[in-house]
């Protein structure tokens, strides 16, 4: 059993290593390399949203690592790769997109939805009915003897 979780512990530590599906995608200068994943890193992949190109096993994940190390390999910088990027795909294609008038509200959801849920919260308990009144004499005998029989 300790052996399953070891091993277990071992794919999922190098799990990242097998994004890239082709040894060949790696480009020979490691250096050039370094950079390429480093970049990567930074990119979100279009197909899983919340990984990036680097660690994703998807199709078009394995296309935009690929560009990404063609540009590298062309000389550009990383500035210029990650521009290349969002000017096809937009600032989703980032994982951190920068904050800006046209991103604005990608970076306000979470407040937003906060406010959202604690506005309905005291909304709804400021409108809980309230608690009925307190059983008469009567009512007491009443319901004594109905449960009496």
């Amino acid at each position: 059993m300790i052996r399953l979780a070891l091993a277990l512990a071992l794919f999922l530590a190098a799990a990242p290593a097998f994004a890239i599906s082709d040894p060949n995608e790696a480009l020979p200068d490691p250096r050039q390399e370094a950079r390429a994943v480093a970049i990567g890193q930074q990119l979100r992949c279009l197909v899983c949203q919340n990984e990036s190109i680097e660690d994703s096993g998807a199709d078009l994940a394995r296309d935009l690592r690929h560009i990404v190390r063609q540009q590298v390999a062309a000389g550009k910088s990383d500035r210029e790769v990650i521009a290349w990027l969002v000017a096809r795909y937009g600032n989703f294609v980032r994982l951190r997109p920068p904050f800006e008038l046209s991103t604005v509200l990608l970076w306000a959801s979470p407040a937003l939805a906060v406010a959202i849920g604690g506005g309905a919260a005291l909304v709804a308990w400021r409108n809980r009915p309230a608690p009925p009144p307190p059983l008469t004499t009567a009512e007491r005998d009443r319901l004594r003897r109905l449960l009496d029989t």
